[in-house]
């Protein structure tokens, strides 16, 4: 077709589209094109400002790295990982679940670790965390021998791939639940900490006068033949920006009590002062895959 004016660039683009073979190929093109075009239309795009888009994706590509996920970043901040979290779970988005968001900080091959042992590989600075996870079916039968990754960031809001002072995998570890559906382990508490404003995302969150602000949580991703592989987060209820995540992927299935206490622990392991955390995810039937890692 020879494009007369803007109107014929739509149905020309549409057109060719529309001759994708793969069914769900051809959907996705179809309505992306109809909510772009109808986008540009909608806000007049302007040619500095279509050239300044173009650029801003160039710049997401060039501040990815092995070490650092822009494109995932981005996506959280729009509300984008949490709304395609939600609307492939909990019944198609329609009741509460624990699937929460990947996040750009999940590595493979985490040191496998016996239940009851230590996440902290390296001297790491904070107040001492038990923590007990138990995995249960929908119908609420415990989820035995499934593959747990866990980590988390310091208590200084740094993951270990971002802190030359932390050993390699500080804060992480791969465990498998028991007869109960548990595990366990000890940790130091971890703090909130700001996301990466150093590239295309900090630009933005300072244009619209965000805070770059993540709530303290801890990651819990859990593999087992036959279940939908369960990829969640804790959030600290005593956090202060529990509801103001940067990320929007704060629900309320996912707010874990961080109980701190005054007293010694009971088997002498930590004095006053240390936290302890209980909670029970939910897996539901499906194909045990993994996620594709953000960083190496």
């Amino acid at each position: 077709m020879i494009v007369s004016n803007q109107e014929q660039v739509t149905d020309a683009v549409l057109t060719v589209m529309s001759r994708t073979e793969d069914p769900r190929m051809r959907e996705i093109m179809l309505s992306l094109i109809k909510h772009l075009h109808g986008f540009v239309r909608d806000v007049r795009l302007s040619e500095a400002e279509f050239q300044e888009a173009c650029q801003i994706i160039n710049d997401i590509g060039k501040a990815t790295s092995d070490s650092h996920n822009e494109a995932v970043l981005m996506a959280g901040s729009l509300g984008v990982s949490s709304l395609v979290c939600l609307l492939n779970n909990g019944d198609d988005g329609r009741t509460e679940t624990t699937q929460n968001l990947l996040g750009p900080f999940w590595r493979m091959n985490a040191p496998a670790t016996e239940n009851g042992g230590s996440l902290i590989r390296s001297p790491t600075p904070g107040d001492p965390m038990f923590v007990e996870l138990t995995f249960l079916d929908r119908a609420g039968d415990p989820v035995a021998g499934g593959e747990v990754d866990i980590w988390h960031c310091s208590a200084e809001g740094l993951y270990e791939n971002q802190d030359a002072d932390q050993a390699d995998m500080n804060l992480r570890g791969k465990f498998t639940t028991d007869n109960d559906g548990r595990l366990w382990f000890r940790s130091i508490k971890q703090s909130g900490y700001p996301i990466p404003i150093n590239a295309v995302v900090g630009r933005i969150l300072e244009v619209q006068g965000r805070h770059p602000n993540r709530p303290a949580h801890l990651h819990a991703l859990a593999f087992k033949t036959g279940y939908k592989t369960l990829i969640s987060q804790i959030y600290a209820d005593d956090d202060e920006n529990l509801e103001s995540d940067v990320q929007f992927g704060v629900t309320r299935a996912l707010v874990g009590k961080f109980r701190r206490h005054h007293a010694p622990h009971p088997d002498g392991d930590a004095g006053p002062g240390w936290y302890s955390l209980s909670h029970t995810l939910v897996m539901k039937p499906g194909e045990a895959t993994l996620p594709r890692p953000p960083i190496r």
